[in-house]
């Protein structure tokens, strides 16, 4: 994924996202490398400029937490792209041995499918769909497979059609492959999907470089599937007790809205044996 350090490879790419203007610092003449320089770096947070390079080099592995605040502060990185500053330098024996993947469990699954309403999957720290009910599979009936989500969103052509947000969709997929990265860089599944996506997809690749960090949150989505239309979905994330490198994705819809009446066309779609589905005409309708 890189020949430099994970550590050294994100400060390195979070210097050259600055310019000296964001950092109250005047901009004289052609510079010869993009965003800040180390020395700039090194001298808003406090610390020699060897020091910094060592940093950026790999060279320093135990920097301590006063000079990581600094250094986040110089970068103006926010919480979460703090805590995975932080993350990054912890040792292989200070990290959670609990992050491999796992089997989702029967009892979520079972609630899963109590949710005839609700679409609800369980993904993985590289986006792979563990487990989904029936309601997120029809959901999804689109995309050739419904396995991983940034697979589906850069390299499926469904994809371009599915997220009408594509653009914010692709980045929030790469931010959060980097969020889990940090608490895990030596996973061999996430070095295997970045690098099956970087190949197919210089978009992918692109955003990969940039180092932006964000774990799923509640936001809104638009969607338009194939059959039903637009959907204008409610959305959470939350990480399931037990097995912290799984996350419970669920997604709603406000009630007796369109979204909700599509959401029963789905439902209805999901329950009827696949030969019947095949017979069912467009049931897509322009709802507002």
């Amino acid at each position: 994924m890189s020949n430099g350090t994970p550590l050294g490879d994100f400060l390195r790419a979070r210097r050259e996202a600055l310019k000296p203007h964001d950092v109250g610092l005047p901009e004289h003449g052609r510079r010869r490398v993009p965003g800040l320089r180390r020395e700039e770096v090194a001298m808003l947070a406090g610390v020699s400029s060897d020091y910094y390079i060592r940093l950026e080099q790999g060279r320093e592995s135990s920097p301590s937490p006063q000079v990581l605040d600094a250094v986040a502060q110089a970068l103006k990185l926010d919480a979460e792209a703090t805590d995975h500053l932080n993350r990054l330098c912890l040792t292989a024996s200070q990290r959670p041995r609990d992050w491999g993947e796992t089997d989702v469990s029967g009892q979520l699954l079972q609630l899963m499918d109590g949710w005839d309403h609700t679409p609800a999957f369980v993904v993985g720290p590289a986006l792979d769909i563990m487990a989904g009910n029936s309601l997120a599979t029809a959901l999804h009936s689109g995309f050739d497979q419904f396995d991983n989500l940034a697979r589906m969103v850069f390299v499926d052509p469904a994809g371009r059609e599915f997220y009408q947000e594509w653009e914010r969709a692709a980045h929030s997929c790469v931010a959060e492959i980097r969020a889990a990265y940090g608490h895990d860089p030596e996973s061999a599944r996430i070095a295997e999907v970045v690098g099956e996506l970087s190949a197919q997809s210089e978009k992918f690749a692109g955003i990969w470089q940039l180092h932006d960090v964000k774990g799923k949150s509640q936001e809104g989505k638009h969607l338009k599937h194939p059959q039903v239309g637009d959907l204008h979905i409610k959305f959470a994330a939350f990480t399931v007790n037990g097995a912290p490198h799984q996350q419970l994705v669920v997604y709603q819809a406000e009630p007796a809205s369109p979204t909700a009446a599509a959401f029963e066309r789905l439902r209805a779609m999901a329950t009827r044996p696949k030969q019947a589905q095949a017979t069912v005409p467009d049931l897509a309708v322009n709802e507002r």
